[in-house]
């Protein structure tokens, strides 16, 4: 309704803005459609509820924006300004997302965002104004008769969690905006260097943030914003401590003393200026909005400046001081929290004005695949030069070069850091008569992967001159070839490289004259012992960042193993010594070669081979290497090739399966048992290939080999061990695998052999075991993921695997023991119960459970209910979700049992004290259910649902109690049943009227239609129920 009509005229209906009005038929007369809009709606059978076909966001917000404004105008009345202001703002800010929802313009990703937010904000204030949680699955409100009550607890009880417990971030990102230095002696041009470092490590934790200052200490590129604002990216939490700092080295651009006057010399040299430091561990606690205002200090000893950080963060303060009273360098800093995706959504006007990222020396916590990185650090670390002939020692500044094979420079490829463009060469700050400097100077060679063989980074020596000419004359060069003959790189680490004495530029033009010498001492042949007693040597620190280039020459050789089929075996035996990371960059090409091997000599190397994949396989649990998981899925599933490599993969398994039980070390057969998901994987893939070739040939021989695997695995299964043997270590391990097999093996037999399978290897495990026994709780949580799997959801399987999934069940729940996954498991069974399955299915399900669970299930509530509560807070957590999921599940069972499963409940008493004592305790239960404290004072919708069954219950209950004990002498006992129905909190009129939000916002008006008919048919409240469009007003 778009305007208000009093409905004065005759049959008029008054109507107000706002209204839902549906149309059943539009006849003649002077009714103006012009004071509606007209909507496109359905109707819902079971109760004739109007819904608007829109997007249920868009309808929640209208109606709770409607419903906020009348107690928004009341907090004015009663003068809570604070809440009226703040309630005002999201109402503007909802309104403003509603707008931008029904336009229809967002993106999808964008779309996702804003409903999250809306929902957010819808809960904010649902809380704020005292109202019920509104359960939601996929920012949309659910109808507790469109799912089970299981689904609907665990809905609730997952919004409300995530209410009271936000997920901390694992990844964390640093934000630096250079603004300025300043100091009242400037007149130089500054650069200046950020990088994140390690001081319990003495080591570099990210590549350098490079910035040009100009003469007044600001960026020379304002305009430019990635070249003074950086984020360094993929910070662990455990680089968030005190001893992780970010350190500032500011270097000037002009005289070789800063005294000098200006006619002394017209070349410039790059020379120490200052040092700044800052705890990231204040970054924590600092208000990320305020700028920074750094102190910056100088060495009292240049030849110190390699080390003035340390000597900041030791404070040893006799090696430093400050530059100047009034010198302080002016930046933003902001740690910034979640993934990089996620970030440029939140902060879109940091990337969107440019920001140059700067990255970790080395791969991230998490390496993920596609990442493409061949990145070179080299550290210029120190020197150690004669005098040359000079009576003072030398001013050396190093010129890097990076050269191809045919000797020409690399355009753009020598790095000083993040934010500035690569360049041809690299110049080295210079230290003031010392034959023995310091450098530390960190550059990045980002050399294409195809340039790399032949390639060599060259270091040229020249003594710079503070005469008038300031010449820079040329005494000497090193230089490092890139990568090694048999295709290895420079491997990481410390070189100390040999200084070839050189007075010409000339003479370095051919590089072949000098690739031919001898580039590091560790490498020189034992009769060049002259070399080696020389005293100049200069010294780098490489690492290599690469995902596709390799140091480790085992991993060269089991890759080329055709050319060396002699090392062959030594190779596999190798693998298990390379590291992870190494692995992982090769995953394809190493998959490959083991099934080439496997192909060509299974015989011989077949063991090995599966050895060597049971490795690569676990490695991928690792959590640095687990986002690899759907790179060796993709690779089973389209680059694969071995099509008989199933026959070898099933043999090998079955031999290690056959030995568990006498084998005295149990370790590496348990890390075979944990590879079980991928080996099946490739067990499958490799069957589908071959049968895919050879049209099925060998099916009764494949399907046998997996049946008696499958009795192998039985035969170990059912062996009972005593305490916590080894064996039943390994019988956990299988467990824990053994439920991701289903969907493989699905791929290839049918459900009901699939679910056969599963069946009898469940019901190979032993029946009893200690108290103890870690297997017992691994049993829990196998049967936990089986109930979950693709498998269980088939109802043709489901009936299969029932009786054993309840058997186990059955067995905990009577023994009281691991309650908590007992609950999941029982939560999960009953919310696949489902409308839409056969009505033959769902009763046959119900008779099972409520034949073995029924029972068990109440005295369980009420042992958990009557224990004394813990007075840890997440002892009484935990205590209140088991109680929560366990009375989720009761009333799930209920709902689903129809007059069928009544009749066969009571029929299967046979005697009146045994119908006594089960009704007392179920009646006893329900008196539990519909206290105040059983739910949050917020959930009114599971308290409706709550009462619905109760009362439905007892309905189908009535006739057994009105024929076996209305006519008998009355038993006192019998006080429980009319305590619960004279129960004020199952009378309609004591629920609050301010509590629930009905039709287009709740989701309760159905329920209350049923609890309001159950109500009246038992005569329990003889009120009327007045439900207006957006509250229930109940008045006896």
């Amino acid at each position: 309704v778009l305007a208000s009509f009093r409905g004065t005229v005759q049959n008029g209906l008054p109507l107000e803005i706002g209204d839902t009005v549906q149309i059943l038929e539009k006849c003649e007369g002077k009714l103006c459609f012009s004071y509606c809009h007209i909507k496109e709606a359905m109707t819902k059978v079971q109760f004739e509820t109007v819904v608007p076909k829109e997007d249920t966001v868009i309808t929640e917000m209208t109606s709770t924006l409607r419903d906020w404004g009348t107690m928004w105008k009341q907090l004015y009345v009663k003068n809570e300004g604070d809440l009226f202001h703040r309630l005002w703002h999201v109402m503007n800010e909802i309104l403003d997302l509603r707008r931008q929802v029904l336009l229809g313009h967002l993106t999808h990703d964008r779309m996702k965002d804003v409903k999250q937010h809306i929902t957010a904000r819808l809960d904010w204030g649902n809380e704020q104004l005292c109202l019920d949680l509104v359960p939601r699955k996929d920012f949309s409100m659910v109808d507790p008769d469109d799912i089970s009550v299981t689904e609907l607890y665990r809905l609730m009880e997952h919004r409300h969690r995530k209410k009271e417990t936000p997920v901390p971030a694992s990844t964390h990102h640093l934000f630096v905006h250079m603004k300025s230095l300043m100091s009242s002696n400037l007149g130089e041009e500054l650069e200046v260097f950020f990088f994140i470092y390690d001081s319990r490590e003495n080591r570099p934790l990210s590549e350098r943030f490079f910035v040009k200052l100009n003469k007044n200490g600001v960026p020379k590129s304002p305009e430019k914003t990635e070249r003074q604002c950086t984020l360094f990216v993929d910070l662990g939490s455990g680089d968030l401590r005190k001893d992780v700092y970010i350190v500032v080295h500011i270097i000037r651009i002009g005289r070789m003393g800063a005294g000098e006057k200006k006619n002394t010399c017209s070349v410039q040299y790059r020379r120490p200026y200052g040092c700044a430091v800052v705890s990231i561990a204040d970054l924590l606690t600092a208000d990320s909005k305020d700028d920074h205002l750094l102190k910056v200090y100088a060495c009292n000893t240049e030849s110190d400046w390699n080390q003035i950080h340390e000597n900041i963060i030791k404070k040893v303060n006799s090696r430093y001081n400050l530059s100047g009273s009034n010198t302080g360098l002016a930046v933003a800093l902001q740690l910034l929290h979640g993934d990089i995706e996620q970030l440029r959504r939140e902060y879109m006007a940091i990337f969107t004005r440019g920001v140059s990222i700067t990255r970790k020396l080395g791969f991230s916590d998490v390496i993920m695949p596609g990442e493409m990185r061949n990145d070179l650090y080299i550290t210029l670390e120190k020197g150690e030069f004669d005098k040359g002939g000079k009576t003072v020692a030398r001013n050396v500044e190093i010129t890097v070069y990076t050269l191809d094979m045919d000797g020409q420079i690399l355009r753009g490829h020598v790095t000083a850091g993040s934010g500035e463009p690569g360049a041809d060469e690299y110049h080295s700050f210079v230290l003031y008569h010392n034959n023995s400097p310091r450098w530390a100077e960190q550059i990045k060679l980002p050399i294409p992967v195809d340039m790399f063989r032949g390639s060599h980074v060259r270091f040229e020596f020249r003594h710079c001159s503070t005469k008038d000419k300031g010449e820079k004359k040329l005494f000497g060069f090193s230089f490092v070839p890139l990568m090694q003959e048999d295709g290895r790189t420079l491997p990481d680490g410390t070189h100390e490289l040999i200084v070839h004495k050189c007075e010409e530029n000339a003479s370095l033009q051919d590089c072949a004259r000098y690739l031919k010498l001898p580039f590091s001492k560790a490498n020189l042949p034992g009769n060049n012992q002259a070399v080696k007693a020389t005293k100049e040597s200069f010294w780098i620190t490489s690492f290599l960042c690469s995902t596709k280039l390799t140091q480790n020459g085992d991993m060269l050789d089991l890759l080329k193993w055709r050319a060396h089929p002699e090392r062959i075996s030594d190779s596999l035996s190798k693998l298990k010594e390379i590291d992870g990371s190494e692995i992982v960059k090769f995953l394809q090409d190493t998959l490959d070669t083991l099934f080439g091997i496997l192909d060509e000599s299974a015989q011989r190397h077949g063991l090995k081979v599966f050895d060597c994949l049971v490795h690569i396989i676990n490695l991928l649990q690792d959590s640095k290497f687990q986002h690899f998981k759907p790179v060796m899925d993709t690779y089973i599933e389209s680059h694969f090739a071995g099509a008989l490599s199933y026959r070898d993969l099933i043999k090998v398994m079955k031999w290690y399966v056959d030995r568990i039980i006498e084998a005295e070390h149990q370790e590496h057969i348990q890390q075979v048992l944990k590879a079980t998901e991928y080996i099946f994987k490739y067990i499958v893939q490799s069957r589908r290939l071959f049968a895919l070739a050879t049209g099925n040939q060998n099916e009764e021989e494949f399907r046998c080999c997996m049946h008696e695997l499958f009795m192998s695995i039985r035969f170990f299964l059912s062996r009972k061990s005593q305490g916590t043997s080894p064996v039943t270590h390994t019988q956990a391990v299988f467990l824990r695998t053994f439920p991701a097999v289903y969907g493989e093996l699905l791929k290839l037999f049918t459900v009901r052999e699939v679910a056969t399978f599963v069946r009898e290897t469940l019901g190979s495990l032993p029946a009893t075991t200690q108290a103890d026994c870690p297997l017992e709780a691994v049993k829990l949580q196998c049967i936990a993921k089986t109930v979950e799997s693709q498998l269980y959801t088939n109802p043709e399987s489901r009936c299969i695997l029932l009786p054993v999934v309840l058997r186990l069940l059955q067995s905990h729940m009577q023994e009281q023991k691991d309650l908590v996954m007992c609950g999941r498991i029982l939560t999960s069974m009953l919310s696949l119960i489902r409308r839409e399955d056969t009505e033959a299915a769902v009763s046959e399900e119900v008779d099972l459970i409520v034949d073995s669970l029924l029972g068990v299930l109440l005295r369980t509530i009420l042992e958990i209910s009557n224990r004394p509560q813990s007075t840890g807070s997440a002892m009484r957590m935990q205590f209140q979700d088991v109680t929560g999921e366990f009375v989720a599940c009761l009333l799930a069972l209920l709902k689903q049992m129809k007059d069928k499963h009544y009749q066969q409940l009571l029929q299967s008493f046979t005697s009146k004290d045994e119908l006594r004592d089960f009704l007392l305790q179920l009646f006893t239960v329900f008196r539990i259910l519909i206290r105040p404290e059983m739910f949050p004072k917020d959930w009114t919708v599971m308290r409706l649902v709550t009462n619905n069954v109760i009362i439905t219950t007892v309905l189908y209950l009535s006739d057994a109690l009105r024929k076996n004990f209305l006519n008998d002498k009355f038993d006192c006992k019998h006080i429980s049943v009319c305590r619960l129905c004279s129960s004020g909190y199952l009378q309609i009129n004591k629920i609050s009227e301010n509590v629930l939000i009905l039709d287009t916002r709740g989701v309760t008006i159905s329920i209350f239609s049923i609890f309001y008919q159950r109500s009246r048919s038992l005569r329990y409240a003889n009120g009327a129920a007045h439900c207006s469009r957006r509250r229930v007003h109940c008045d006896c």
